[in-house]
């Protein structure tokens, strides 16, 4: 309780010191609106796996991105300007605090999102902020500029600009089902992006490729198949899954609690169709059930995945 007190004190003491920069408010644009219809399933996913609020995840996107078309979102896919900080992945280098600065890379968007999430879980920097509630988007972005998250001194008050803007705290109360197919202008939103398997999947919709869903994501379409260990030209039909990263060699042990260890093959399914079902990898299904290639299941057949 003492540590919540002193805590809310110093957000008490930085909100008296700084006066709110933004009197003429900022407008509304669309390319930003783009961005957070992109990116809210996002959001919303990392708030239940970590509980950051959604509206704070897609604000400093916005801001730290400039909507996703900063140089290091798109030369690294680096949505929220975080530094090296020992990466060992991929690299970007740019002037920021100090002259050409190391940022992490990445090969996708959405592995910025899930970085960002365990860069903020994982720090002892950032350990207070999760004292608050996920609705408390003001407690949120006052605490990550009191903890050091950038150096602007309106870090705070333009978060909570862009937040209340776009209205992005709606996000944080979004429930188990809010990620349905909505209609936004008489248009249809895009996919909504779900989690299984530690791993991200859309269902693709009529007249769907993966050029098209690939260009959506900001990936090639070549990865984007090759994710799915299919050809960029092939023809995805109604409800297929796609998935957004390669697929595992097994489920996770998280993902196992939630399954039973064999699947039962139903009429007209492949092998392909259950690698596609659970987001596990061709011949890693193969290999866990001592079957080769040329093996044809049959209804009823048992077959092991994990």
């Amino acid at each position: 309780m003492k540590i919540e007190k002193k805590f809310y004190a110093i957000l008490f003491l930085l909100s008296c010191t700084c006066l709110c920069a933004f009197g003429q408010g900022a407008k509304w644009n669309q390319r930003f609106q783009d961005y957070v219809d992109k990116y809210k399933d996002l959001a919303i996913i990392e708030m239940r796996k970590y509980r950051i609020p959604a509206s704070i995840t897609l604000a400093q996107g916005l801001l730290e991105s400039g909507a996703g078309t900063s140089t290091l979102a798109t030369e690294g896919n680096n949505h929220f300007g975080i530094k090296c900080h020992g990466w060992t992945g991929r690299t970007v280098y740019r002037d920021d605090d100090a002259q050409n600065e190391c940022f992490r890379a990445y090969d996708t968007p959405l592995e910025s999102f899930e970085d960002h999430s365990k860069f903020l879980t994982s720090s002892q920097r950032y350990r207070s902020l999760f004292q608050l509630s996920s609705t408390d988007y003001k407690g949120w972005a006052h605490g990550l500029k009191a903890c050091g998250y950038a150096t602007n001194p309106q870090y705070a008050y333009r978060l909570i600009e862009i937040i209340e803007l776009y209205q992005l705290h709606q996000y944080d109360k979004a429930k188990n089902h809010d990620l349905r197919e909505t209609r936004r202008q008489g248009t249809m939103t895009l996919h909504p992006i779900h989690i299984y398997n530690k791993n991200y999947y859309l269902n693709a919709r009529k007249g769907d490729s993966f050029k098209s869903i690939a260009e959506e994501i900001g990936v090639s379409a070549r990865k984007l198949a090759r994710n799915n260990e299919r050809n960029r030209k092939d023809v995805l039909t109604e409800g297929e899954i796609v998935w957004l990263k390669k697929k595992r060699s097994s489920l996770s042990k998280a993902t196992q609690k939630m399954e039973d260890r064999f699947y039962i093959v139903k009429g007209g399914e492949s092998m392909y169709d259950i690698s596609q079902r659970y987001g596990i990898k061709l011949k890693s299904l193969y290999k866990m059930n001592g079957l080769t290639p040329d093996y044809q299941i049959k209804v009823g057949d048992k077959l092991r995945i994990y």
